[in-house]
């Protein structure tokens, strides 16, 4: 598909979550996910916001303002908010960023959760062990181009994966 043809319906297809949350911080969590849902057009929305807001863990604050959250929190009802469409490709730029242990371990169920074969995810991460865990491809990028392109076995070996990794970026800075 090509951008310019259709921006609105490509934007329809992508959730993007990164270190900026993209959310109205006078808003409350419902108020936020409740613009995205009707910006993308969402089928059942009050529902999939109730989902989604028990799902990252913010029942409790569904009615507070964003202001007032904490940066992990921010960054959970960002990833409702990237998931408020049920988008068949993620784009996951370092989406662990403020996450607690906890927040980090719902967020990893989450992933789980969205059926790999109906989604695309790119994740970017500095994570190596948790990447390599979430992937059944990897990419090593240095100066903003492929320095490698692990295969299937090297993926399984973190070891492996650090070494290359290593000799890909380390080295070459």
């Amino acid at each position: 598909m090509d951008i310019k043809d259709n921006p609105i319906e490509i934007r329809k297809k992508i959730g993007v979550i990164s270190h900026e949350t993209y959310l109205y911080h006078e808003l409350t969590a419902a108020e936020n996910l409740l613009f995205f849902g009707r910006m993308y057009n969402t089928k059942n929305l009050e529902a999939r916001i109730d989902e989604l807001i028990k799902q990252v863990g913010l029942g409790y604050r569904m009615n507070d303002r964003v202001r007032t959250f904490s940066r992990g929190m921010k960054q959970r009802l960002s990833i409702a908010r990237a998931l408020i469409h049920d988008p068949p490709i993620l784009l996951l730029d370092e989406p662990y960023t403020g996450l607690d242990q906890h927040a980090s371990a719902t967020f990893d169920r989450i992933l789980s959760s969205t059926n790999a074969h109906d989604k695309t995810r790119v994740l970017i991460s500095h994570d190596i062990e948790r990447g390599i865990a979430m992937c059944d491809r990897a990419i090593i990028l240095t100066n903003g181009s492929i320095a490698h392109e692990m295969s299937e076995t090297e993926i399984r070996d973190l070891v492996q994966c650090r070494a290359i990794y290593e000799k890909h970026v380390v080295e070459r800075t």
